[in-house]
């Protein structure tokens, strides 16, 4: 309440020319109307925060029938856009949901951190060679990090640890990659946050989101326009509430269903995590880049495992097809009383 009642005292009352447009454009959309194609004026408050400088991001309140609407817009011209949750699911994003109840529950305290271990696998490109030449290779790595309960991520603390690299299909490995395992010492996870407020992922935020498949599925695109840009930065933000983030298990629930009714979603009986746990997944490809980005899942108790991406198109990714290309899995995640006190900056 304390957060809301700053952001309301930053923003103007909206006007009720405003409010009747906002109301005929919710209404034109659930049912379906070729109101909800005429075009409207955009109006947007900037949306200032004290410390925390944010990107170029515009913000309205609107109050409909009691209830609080809240539109965001990153940057870009992606325009204030009302997003009603289709009527489709998948399996396996339906039984995460329902799985979630039986799932041993993490509960922090104000003040405490979640500690979140993972493995991860990213392209490295560029001039990589000793002699600048141009080349790629799959870096490597564990992270350990003690993430605040409350506030953004300034105060979190991450060690990280460097494994040997590998080769992407069709270079060889460059002089210059990491060929030995290095752990190195406490530092900040970042020194700045430009986030806007509704991409948020502390603890604390993130358990006041919708407890409702149809209010997450609204959070996931805000600030998003149309069409398969919008799709693809939603499926990518369920990536972002999952991986170095932590739910309670109403929102989680919400969140899964809210995923299975985006655009383009399938399903992969046959799949594994990125240190190769067995599981099934639910995914989309993105044809810009030509892979399938998967999110997968334990196939008996459904309990996230991790996310990894697939090349599916060899021309667009270049790389052949079934080559996984990046990865990061959930090795474990706890909570505790402190973090350790990173290095300074040198």
């Amino acid at each position: 309440m304390t957060l809301l009642e700053n952001l309301r005292s930053e923003v103007p009352p909206p006007e009720s020319a405003d409010l009747r447009r906002v109301e005929e454009r919710l209404t034109a959309a659930i049912t379906g109307s070729a109101a909800a194609e005429r075009p409207r004026r955009r109006s947007s408050v900037p949306f200032r925060r004290p410390v925390v400088p944010l990107a170029a991001a515009g913000t309205a309140l609107v109050l409909l029938g009691g209830a609080l609407a809240v539109r965001g817009e990153e940057p870009g011209p992606k325009g204030h856009v009302v997003h009603v949750m289709p009527n489709r699911s998948v399996e396996v994003l339906d039984r995460a949901a329902e799985g979630v109840w039986r799932q041993r529950e993490l509960r922090p305290a104000p003040g405490q951190y979640l500690v979140f271990e993972t493995e991860s696998m990213a392209s490295a490109e560029g001039a990589v060679g000793e002699d600048g030449a141009y080349g790629r290779y799959l870096h490597r790595g564990r992270r350990k990090v003690w993430m605040p309960v409350q506030g953004r991520s300034l105060d979190a603390v991450v060690v990280d640890t460097v494994l040997p690299a590998r080769r992407f299909p069709g270079y060889p490995l460059p002089a210059t990659a990491p060929r030995t395992t290095r752990t190195g010492r406490p530092e900040r996870l970042v020194d700045f946050d430009q986030r806007p407020e509704h991409l948020r992922t502390d603890y604390a935020y993130l358990s006041r989101l919708p407890t409702d498949p149809q209010g997450m599925y609204r959070h996931l695109y805000t600030g998003l326009g149309e069409g398969e840009e919008a799709h693809r930065q939603a499926w990518s933000r369920v990536c972002d509430l999952l991986c170095q983030a932590y739910m309670p298990a109403a929102q989680r629930a919400a969140l899964f269903r809210a995923a299975g009714a985006i655009p383009g979603v399938t399903v992969v009986r046959n799949a594994e995590d990125g240190i190769g746990r067995k599981g099934v997944a639910a995914a989309r490809v993105d044809r810009l880049t030509g892979e399938r980005r998967e999110y997968v899942f334990d196939p008996e108790t459904y309990d996230f495992l991790g996310e990894r991406s697939v090349v599916v198109d060899a021309a667009a990714a270049g790389a052949p097809v079934g080559t996984v290309v990046s990865y990061s899995v959930v090795l474990k995640a706890d909570v505790s009383d402190s973090a350790p006190t990173p290095r300074p900056r040198s």
